[in-house]
């Protein structure tokens, strides 16, 4: 069972942090020379080897731990490539940054990414949500609180409940998305002193250059907007854990409602060939037990000393890829649960049945309240119950046979209450509402293929 996600992984990885903290180095050369403040030939030459390939990585990592970070070792290289070449432009390596202002951005590069791939993933959940709820707008069953049959509902409403939370989460993941997109890049404690009034400057420029906004101050000890990221990405995954957790339980044996989508190979036992147990659910489901520890050691990680944080920032360093890989996988497995979710509503209706009309005792209340009063209309649905559950009967056999109950309510009105299309409420109405809303927002383009 895979919770992480391989393809996000690849995002945070050592070569790909390397490769984050040159493309923010060439960015740099690049715009400081075009503005004149470094020679254009240093520029040059410093871009020229802003190239991953250039680099041993292991020795990267080896040199990264006495060093503090990984950016110290990367621009240590750097130079030293850039000086084989052209040893004045070697001084221009780095012009007026600091370590953090690097690996920072090269975070904010990598996040980008992940979050745009969760947010695809997350469309494609939208979009098939949409569908299950619109087909099953009007399909009863068994409605349950606190795991005991209720009243009845429709599997429409179900789904709906899941996709309304799913399209609130998208909007914000879109926020917290677009709010992360930011440039660090402040110098030594984010004031520019090194550059001066060239300072502000190359931020606008390596801003645009690297395709990000460019804050109103540095951000190196203020850690608000990734904390923002985490406890969005934590809510997400839970709502995706709850959604897993309901598909779960209608799946087993008893209830057997739904079922995963099926493939070769996929939720067999090692020893009961007769079972697909649900893994893409277990899968969602252990992100979701793991997400909320991940956000609170980022909350946990806010409150950094000064200018410049000592173990909150490098906490955040393992902690919040790890998030955003848990929450990817967790989005891909729900992806391929709504595509293919098998929806048996025979066996809906068949567990409706089952509960001999007991799950019209709501309906039964208000009808039966509404004409003779709280107290005897709720003792006449006492004596009922009593009545089907000594003699096996079902419930309106049972209201049947009490005088208090015909004489109050017509056979036609007795069949209205046991009529599951009329006690659903506005199950239908609100599962094709939301399933139009869903359809808006993803677009055609987002249905599953």
């Amino acid at each position: 069972m895979v919770t992480a996600s391989r393809s996000i992984d690849a995002l945070f990885d050592l070569e790909s942090r390397v490769a984050g903290i040159l493309s923010f180095e060439a960015a740099l050369a690049r715009v400081s020379a075009q503005l004149g403040v470094i020679p254009a030939s240093a520029g040059d030459a410093i871009v020229n080897q802003c190239d991953v390939a250039h680099f041993d990585l292991s020795e990267i990592e080896r040199e990264a731990e006495p060093a503090g970070n990984e950016a110290i070792p990367t621009i240590d290289r750097l130079r030293a490539l850039v000086s084989a070449t052209d040893e004045a432009a070697a001084t221009y390596v780095h012009w007026g940054a600091t370590s953090q202002d690097a690996i920072d951005t090269a975070l904010v590069l990598a996040l980008r990414d992940a979050l745009g791939k969760i947010d695809e993933q997350l469309a494609q959940v939208i979009a098939s949500l949409a569908d299950l709820a619109e087909l099953h707008a009007a399909t009863p069953m068994v409605g349950r609180t606190l795991l005991q049959e209720a009243a009845p509902t429709t599997f429409g409403f179900k789904v709906a409940g899941w996709l309304d939370a799913l399209l609130r989460h998208r909007t914000r993941l879109t926020q917290v998305r677009d709010e992360a997109r930011v440039l660090q890049f402040g110098g030594a404690v984010g004031n520019h002193a090194a550059l001066g009034d060239d300072g502000p400057r190359i931020a606008v420029a390596l801003a645009a250059e690297l395709e990000l906004t460019n804050p109103e101050l540095a951000w190196h000890s203020i850690r608000d907007r990734l904390a923002n990221v985490a406890t969005t990405l934590a809510a997400t995954v839970g709502t995706l854990g709850k959604m897993a957790r309901d598909i779960s339980l209608l799946a087993q044996s008893e209830i057997a409602e739904v079922r995963e989508p099926s493939a070769v190979g996929r939720g067999r036992s090692s020893t009961m060939p007769q079972k697909r147990n649900p893994v893409g659910c277990a899968a969602i489901l252990a992100a979701a037990v793991r997400a909320p520890g991940l956000a609170a050691t980022m909350l946990s990680s806010m409150p950094q000393e000064h200018e410049r944080a000592l173990g909150g920032w490098q906490a955040e360093w393992a902690t919040l890829p790890e998030l955003v890989s848990i929450a990817h996988g967790a989005v891909v497995h729900a992806a391929f649960v709504a595509a293919g979710l098998e929806v048996d509503s025979d066996r809906m209706r068949q567990n409706i049945v089952a509960t001999n009309g007991l799950i019209f005792a709501e309906s039964l209340a208000f009808a039966l309240n509404a004409r003779l009063g709280r107290a005897r209309g709720s003792e006449a649905l006492g004596r009922a119950i009593q009545r089907r559950a000594d003699s096996g009967t079902t419930l309106r056999a049972a209201l049947e046979a009490d005088p208090t109950v015909t004489a109050t309510l017509s056979d036609d009105e007795l069949s209205a209450v046991f009529d599951v299309r009329r006690v659903v409420g506005v199950a239908e109405q609100v599962a094709r509402r939301v399933a139009a809303a869903a359809r808006a927002s993803v677009g055609p383009g987002a249905k599953p293929r």
